[in-house]
């Protein structure tokens, strides 16, 4: 099987990437990526000699066209993913989740081959703590630049399915950890403050609530939906991971001795959700999936001894992450 893995650099890309070329020897892996500040060619060194790298845009039409010409199946993560971000310029969020998204679905179009479209559960807005998990039936009320691109694409996909026939499905995941996260995403950079003895930052009052899953199990699931998904049908992927920010703030606090109260309140995001949360009946009765990293706390831990383990692929960002989110107004709230 020949496989064009856009993203393939980024956080959940090159898990993906380095857990295909571990558990498949039999796929031929070709990985697209910008190689933006998200993206790091670092976190494919151990499987380099086993796959082609090419570094471009997915929003360029005639080179996505020539590597999906090659190939027998896309998986799709490349995007801009930061909400920050798309706070402060929304425009890349357009051109790489929309426009992108369009220039591949067009060469898969053509070319006739296997489409897989990986997205969030943000393109289903937030929940009141009473209402009932995001299911493939919720309706998409997206509540930041970043979440309305990935709803948009999600839609483009699901058009192209219908209308022209390409084989493609979808996914919306639940948010996720684990090795190699950029730092500026809340669980590494609480990490990292930690190991480098700082008291973590935590939004607001932390009453938000994400319902968290490993990257290894999404990866498991992606491949789930890929091998024996149904052509034209989303699934959520989701590991029961419901969790408020605080108390995620603690757990980490916990693991690295420090008093559970040790962290510092900052402004929080403007429009931010309240509450995410998956129900995946459909991802595990029709494909039989199931999580291994079935409790949060063992996924955590297993997090925290890899950022501890692996410095020189964090320490480079960090300051640079850190001065941004200064440079954006955060600031220290009184208690």
């Amino acid at each position: 099987m020949r496989l064009l893995v856009t993203g393939g650099a980024g956080f959940i890309g090159a898990n993906f990437v380095r857990q295909t070329v571990a558990d498949r020897p039999d796929v031929r892996v070709t990985v697209l990526d910008a190689l933006t500040y998200a993206g790091n060619r670092e976190s494919l060194d151990s499987v380099a000699d086993r796959i082609e790298f090419v570094k471009g845009d997915i929003a360029d039409t005639a080179l996505v066209d020539e590597l999906t010409a090659e190939t027998d199946a896309v998986v799709h993560f490349a995007a801009e993913s930061h909400n920050d971000n798309s706070l402060a310029d929304p425009w890349p969020f357009v051109q790489t989740n929309i426009v992108g998204t369009f220039a591949l679905l067009q060469a898969v179009r053509r070319h006739g081959v296997r489409f897989h479209h990986v997205s969030t559960d943000e393109v289903f807005g937030d929940l009141t703590s009473d209402d009932p998990p995001f299911s493939e039936l919720t309706p998409y009320n997206p509540s930041s630049p970043y979440s309305a691109t990935k709803a948009s694409s999600d839609l483009l996909v699901r058009a192209w399915a219908r209308s022209f026939g390409v084989r493609a499905t979808l996914s919306n995941c639940s948010n996720n950890y684990g090795p190699y996260q950029h730092v500026e995403k809340f669980i590494p950079r609480q990490i990292t403050n930690l190991i480098d003895g700082q008291r973590p930052r935590l939004y607001g009052a932390g009453h938000q609530i994400r319902d968290w899953i490993h990257v290894d199990d999404h990866n498991h699931a992606v491949w789930a939906v890929l091998e024996r998904g149904a052509a034209g049908r989303s699934y959520l992927i989701g590991a029961d991971g419901e969790t408020d920010n605080l108390t995620v703030i603690r757990m980490l606090l916990a693991e690295f001795d420090r008093s559970p109260d040790d962290f510092d309140h900052v402004t929080d995001r403007p429009g931010h959700d309240q509450r995410y949360a998956i129900d995946a009946t459909r991802l595990r009765t029709e494909l039989g999936w199931t999580p291994r990293y079935a409790n949060f706390r063992d996924g955590l831990a297993a997090t925290v001894r890899w950022y501890r383990e692996n410095e020189a692929w964090w320490r480079p960002y960090k300051e640079h992450t850190e001065d941004a989110y200064r440079k954006a107004g955060e600031r220290v709230l009184p208690l």
